[in-house]
């Protein structure tokens, strides 16, 4: 049941998303023996505007307990 959500700027082109999504969704199947079946990924674009409010107060900052990878910028 893991369900990756990768947040990014707008820009990227749909083979970068499809690659991406792929890539980490493998990673997840080989450290955590989960089946292709199991796994999905969605992508979902952030304005550069919006980052701070949508993404960096409300999901890191409020949940920095939760985080295995901290980023390494401040906003």
């Amino acid at each position: 049941m893991p369900h990756v959500i990768v947040k990014l700027w707008p820009g990227k082109s749909e083979q970068q998303k499809i690659r991406l999504a792929e890539e980490i969704a493998k990673d997840v199947m080989d450290v955590s023996n989960y089946g292709k079946g199991s796994v999905s990924i969605a992508i979902e674009e952030v304005k550069p505007q919006d980052g701070a409010e949508k993404v960096y107060k409300s999901e890191i900052v409020n949940n920095s307990d939760k985080l295995y990878k901290k980023p390494g910028y401040t906003m």
